[in-house]
């Protein structure tokens, strides 16, 4: 008798076949099942007389699927601004059979894209006509700048010249060649002739109205010195008909008044450590002498300018508010943006140096003394930047920290570095750095450029940048428009700190319509400024105080949502579950206060009672929730987390006014501290203490490295006015001094005793 094994009716043949294996008693062992094993399986048992089958098995070969390579990324989507990227892949490697498992993973990825927006070239304006030439034509000329053409925009079209008959087709004849020098050189002797009898008649009226004016306005010191007076000084009578008047002309003279004793007063007592640095009783301010100021109205400056044998003292003018009320233009170097109330500041400003803030914006610029030259007086402002005026751009990822601010005039003389003091979004408390931080500068042609990145400095970096938690501080000795943008240092992802107000109407509702607006806005004191205008303007009202978000670079758009409705009374107008503010809006920083409306409407004007739960949080982050419960039938109590007028800075404080430090002392210490010491105990050290440290080289270009680190730390103690911070970083620097030289000595003198000693022993 002879057993086979039928696989699909087909005998299977082990010496063929390896994979298969039939055992003594006639059993069929597959060794790996593969996919070709798939088959119908019968054992057939036969002799000479007759043959047997058995019952067919059937087997199976069951086959999970399999993932194929990943395609190449396509092409970004989006052919300006933000996109997608994706590519795919296939459950064919291999592909799934006879019921087997499918591949477990997504079949295509997604990722986000920025493709730069090209930009097409805009003609400027024409420029003005030129003189007519000799050929009787004159023409004028355009630039393609306004914009440039950028990342592959198109270029402006049309000529850039234009010319054009300047005689209206009324050309003169060439003239013989003879005539022609003769006709230029009558021509030239009459512009001489025009130019001497000009000259002649502007000294004769200088010479004039100078003595006309020289005994007019000698009793006017009230007007220029007004600063300089004790707080119990009572002002003269205006009874001087020569007084300073406000259509006198602009340009005069007017003899300064005297400051009659000390502004400050310091005393060393008898107990005080003799490391500390002595203080004196002299007064910062010594009595003016009877000086004679020369007011001058310039193109691009308004200033005033001594004459070159006179100066002023320490006791210079502090506010020349009189000067500004003369009919003088105040020229802001052709600077073209609107001063709207709360947005800027300004003051006239001379030797002295001064303060100016933007109150309840968290701007203010510091102006040192010795900043503005000696006998110079000038018309500076602190402007804040509306969004739909300047908007600083945010490439790529980088997204604005700060509002955009403009000091000037821009173009003047400093002396030394001011400060100008931004607040900013970013959050920075966390173990490793995640951002890069770019300060930016406009130009006057209104284009953007990089000032200095962060960490990054370098000998000729024009600015230094002091980062605290919630601003910054800038010093630098070119005014213009600056601004802060960041964007994350991989491999973690930044976040900007945010505020949400939630905002009503503040007038009792007389409608069944109710709406409620929540805004997204910058974690700064100018940002709420601004939306709480906004809402004034709207007659809406500020529900409770802003609540604070972190917002990561992640992608995610902000989701609101509006819960716990009372559904018996009220009803929500919104289709969908929720609201989205998109990821990139909030993140460029550079838009418009972004919110939310949630409209609601009430079952009946009985109705006055309003209780529901408005969730607002990042898609997987942060949140916060707002739990109202008004009655809107009342009319709702204004709220300001904003300090009230009698508890902010002033706008401008002139003079010694300005500062916290003493100018006595300030040179003592400077005069102490500037010059190099083999000990350590120098500026560098006081920079250490204050947290100035970060890049030493800036401090070490200037005349007095020592007088900067006090600007600054000036500017980061306008509000709290910590002396003490200051006193203890000196009286630490008078210790490690002190103990420094104590070990100094006990060395020289433990090395002459041993000296001494093998001496003797010798």
């Amino acid at each position: 008798m002879k057993v086979d094994w039928l696989k699909n009716e087909d005998v299977i043949d082990p010496s063929q076949d390896s994979n298969f294996l039939i055992t003594i008693d006639h059993d069929l062992i597959i060794k790996q099942a593969r996919l070709s094993d798939t088959a119908n399986y019968t054992c057939m048992a036969r002799n000479v007389v007759a043959k047997r089958r058995s019952s067919t098995a059937t087997l199976i070969v069951y086959v999970s699927g399999g993932w194929s390579s990943w395609t190449e990324w396509s092409e970004c989507n989006a052919r300006c601004g933000r996109g997608w990227q994706r590519r795919t892949r296939s459950c064919t490697n291999p592909a799934p059979l006879n019921g087997g498992a499918f591949c477990e993973g997504p079949p295509f990825q997604r990722v986000t894209c920025t493709t730069l927006c090209p930009v097409d070239g805009g003609w400027t304006e024409w420029a003005k006509w030129s003189a007519c030439g000799t050929e009787c034509t004159h023409w004028r000329s355009r630039e393609c700048q306004a914009p440039p053409p950028r990342n592959g925009g198109k270029h402006c079209s049309g000529s850039m010249m234009e010319s054009k008959n300047c005689t209206e087709g009324l050309c003169a004849r060439t003239l013989a060649p003879g005539m022609g020098v003769t006709v230029y050189a009558g021509l030239v002797g009459a512009l001489l002739l025009c130019v001497i009898l000009v000259l002649c008649v502007g000294v004769l009226a200088y010479r004039r109205r100078c003595r006309h004016l020289h005994g007019d306005i000698t009793d006017s010191s009230s007007a220029l010195t007004a600063a300089f007076h004790p707080g119990n000084y009572k002002p003269p009578r205006q009874d001087n008909p020569h007084t300073l008047h406000p259509s006198a002309p602009p340009d005069l003279t007017a003899t300064a008044g005297t400051f009659r004793g000390p502004l400050f007063s310091l005393q060393q007592g008898v107990n005080d450590s003799p490391h500390k640095i002595p203080m004196t009783n002299s007064p910062l301010l010594e009595p003016l002498p009877s000086l004679k100021i020369k007011v001058y109205n310039a193109s691009t400056l308004s200033s005033l300018e001594l004459p070159a044998n006179m100066c002023l003292g320490d006791g210079e003018i502090l506010s020349l508010k009189s000067v500004g009320t003369m009919g003088r233009e105040r020229d802001y170097h052709s600077h073209t943006m609107s001063r709207e109330p709360g947005l800027s500041t300004s003051a006239t400003l001379g030797n002295l140096g001064g303060r100016l803030t933007i109150p309840n914006t968290g701007v203010s610029l510091l102006i040192p003394p010795g900043t503005i030259p000696q006998g110079k007086f000038y018309e500076m402002y602190l402007i804040i930047n509306k969004w739909d005026k300047t908007t600083l751009p945010s490439e790529g990822s980088q997204t604005v920290l700060t509002p955009v601010v403009s000091c000037g005039p821009s173009g003047m003389l400093l002396n030394r570095p001011v400060v100008l003091t931004l607040p900013h979004c970013a959050q920075l408390d966390t173990p490793t750095p995640d951002w890069t931080l770019t300060l930016k500068t406009q130009t006057h042609q209104g284009a953007w450029e990089e000032v200095l990145t962060v960490g990054e400095e370098t000998l000729s970096s024009p600015c230094y940048l002091q980062l605290e938690e919630e601003c910054c501080h800038v010093l630098m000795e070119q005014l213009g428009t600056y601004g802060l943008v960041g964007q994350s240092c991989p491999p973690q992802p930044a976040c900007k700190r945010l505020q949400l107000a939630l905002f009503a109407p503040r007038a009792p509702c007389l409608s069944l319509d109710y709406s409620l607006r929540i805004y997204c806005i910058h974690d700064t004191p100018h940002a709420l400024k601004e939306v709480l205008d906004l809402e004034r303007s709207l007659g809406g009202v500020l529900l409770e105080d802003p609540k604070p978000l972190l917002f990561k670079d992640s992608y995610h758009n902000l989701r609101l949502s509006i819960h716990d409705i009372p559904h018996t009374h009220w009803r929500s107008k919104l289709l969908a579950k929720y609201q989205e503010i998109p990821f990139y809006h909030i993140w460029s920083g550079s838009q418009r206060p972004l919110h939310c409306t949630f409209s609601l409407e009430r079952g009946s004007l009985a109705v006055s009672q309003l209780a529901c739960k408005i969730c607002v949080r990042q898609v997987e982050g942060e949140g916060q929730i707002f739990q109202l419960h008004t009655d809107i039938q009342e009319t709702l109590p204004p709220h300001s987390p904003l300090p009230s007028g009698g508890t902010c800075l002033p706008s401008s404080q002139v003079g010694p006014y300005a500062f916290r430090l003493p100018d006595s002392i300030r040179q003592k210490i400077c005069a102490s501290l500037d010059a190099p010491s083999a000990r350590g105990c120098d500026w560098r050290l006081l920079a250490r203490s204050l947290g100035f440290d970060r890049y030493l080289n800036y401090f070490a270009t200037k005349p007095s490295p020592t007088g900067v680190l006090l600007d600054l730390w000036e500017a980061c103690h306008q509000a709290d006015a910590d002396l003490v911070s200051l006193a203890t970083a000196l009286e630490e620097m008078g210790k490690s001094e002190w103990k420094t030289g104590s070990t100094d000595k006990q060395s020289e003198t433990s090395s002459g005793y041993r000296h001494r000693r093998g001496q003797t022993g010798h």
